[in-house]
C-alpha cells in the first residue's frame, strides 16, 4: 500500500485535492478532522489541553472553544509548541491506525493524509510520497478570508508562521497548482492519481 502525504499552505486547496483524489478511489484521511476528535471531550488530548490552557477555553457544555484555542495560541510560538505536543502524538497514532485497517483491506490501495503542517513538523518523512498544493499569496489571502471568522491579522500571522511555499514545494514529489479553475486543478490531480496508481499497483 502506498503512502501519500498531502499538505501546502494556507488556503491554497488542500481539502478541494484531497477530494478529488477519494474521488477517484483513494483513502482520504485529514488530520484536521482527527484533531477535532482528540480535543472533543474524552478525547485523548481533552483533558492534557484544559489542564495546560485553563477552564477559559471551555465553551459553557464543557467544549473546547477552538476560536479561543486558537487565540490563546496567537503569534505566541511556545504556546503553540505546547498545543502541538499534545495533540499531534494521538492524531498521528490514529492515523497509523486507519492506515493499517485501509492497509489489511486494500493491500494495493493509496492512503492520502491531508495536514497543514506536516513538513513543519517532520510527518512527511513518514510517507512514500509527497503533495504540495500551492497558489498566489494573494490567493492564499483572499481564500482564506472567506473562511468564518477570519480577520486579516489572523491570516498573516498564520502564513508568517508556515515554511513558504517554495521550501514546501522543494521537498514535493508532486506539486499542484491550485491558482487556475476547478477544472484545470482537477486534470492535474488526476495526473498525479495515474502515477500514484502505477507506483502501487
Amino acid at each position: 500500500m502506498l503512502r501519500v502525504g498531502l499538505t501546502g499552505g494556507l488556503a491554497t486547496g488542500k481539502s478541494f485535492v484531497g477530494q478529488v483524489l477519494a474521488d477517484l478511489g483513494c483513502f482520504w484521511i485529514q488530520a484536521d478532522q482527527l484533531g477535532h476528535r482528540v480535543l472533543a471531550p474524552g478525547g485523548e488530548a481533552y483533558q492534557a489541553v484544559v489542564d495546560r490552557f485553563g477552564s477559559g477555553i471551555l465553551k459553557e457544555d464543557g467544549s473546547i472553544d477552538r476560536n479561543k484555542l486558537a487565540e490563546e495560541v496567537f503569534d505566541r510560538p511556545e504556546k503553540l509548541a505546547l498545543l502541538t505536543s499534545l495533540v499531534h502524538p494521538p492524531v498521528i497514532r490514529m492515523e497509523e491506525e486507519l492506515i493499517r485497517e485501509f492497509a489489511a483491506r486494500n493491500p494495493a490501495g493509496i492512503a492520502v493524509v491531508e495536514a497543514a503542517i506536516l513538513i513543519e513538523t517532520g510527518s512527511h518523512k513518514r510517507f512514500d510520497r509527497l503533495i504540495v498544493t500551492r497558489c498566489t499569496e494573494q490567493q492564499q489571502i483572499e481564500r482564506a478570508l472567506r473562511r468564518p471568522g477570519a480577520t486579516l491579522e489572523q491570516v498573516l500571522a498564520r502564513l508568517r508562521r508556515q515554511l513558504p511555499i517554495e521550501e514546501k514545494a522543494r521537498l514535493a514529489d508532486y506539486v499542484i497548482d491550485t491558482s487556475g479553475t476547478k477544472e484545470e486543478t482537477i486534470a492535474q490531480v488526476k495526473s498525479v492519481y495515474e502515477s500514484l496508481r502505477r507506483i502501487a499497483s
